[in-house]
């Protein structure tokens, strides 16, 4: 079945403890330098939200350790086929932000997806990062 056949799920079945032990997970991949942030060529957003904010990787480690549960969004299957077992977990974080010598608030979308390498360490890849261009709900806010 291809991806435009399966059906990719929404969950928001999750409780604040669930998003906590997650988030444990994530800082602690972090922290190892266990993660990338996307930036091929399908993630034009991504390259260009870190070049107009000037994140260097002391500012996106700041961002990705400051999120909280109740950044927590939902999570969703993810839509590769391949990749089909995956669940990649959306988080919304308000970020103060300089641009170009103006300090920002910013809504920053923060998709992951959690994986593991081949010999089975934590790795994390955060595949969208940049400000948030839809409308979107927190879970626990």
């Amino acid at each position: 079945m291809s991806s435009s056949q399966r059906k990719i799920c929404k969950y928001t079945d999750f409780t604040p403890g669930d998003i906590k032990m997650y988030l444990e997970k994530f800082r602690k991949a972090i922290l190892d330098g266990k993660y990338i942030i996307s930036k091929n060529q399908n993630r034009h957003e991504n390259i260009n939200f870190i070049e107009d904010y000037r994140i260097d990787t002391k500012k996106e480690k700041e961002i990705l350790l400051g999120i909280q549960y109740d950044d927590f969004c939902y999570a969703v299957d993810n839509e590769k086929e391949e990749f089909a077992h995956e669940k990649l977990y959306i988080f919304s974080k308000y970020h103060e932000l300089d641009y170009w010598g103006t300090l920002e608030s910013v809504d920053i979308y923060i998709k992951i997806n959690m994986t593991q390498t081949r010999k089975g360490d934590d790795f994390t890849i955060v595949v969208s990062f940049h400000k948030r261009n839809k409308p979107i709900k927190y879970l626990f806010k």
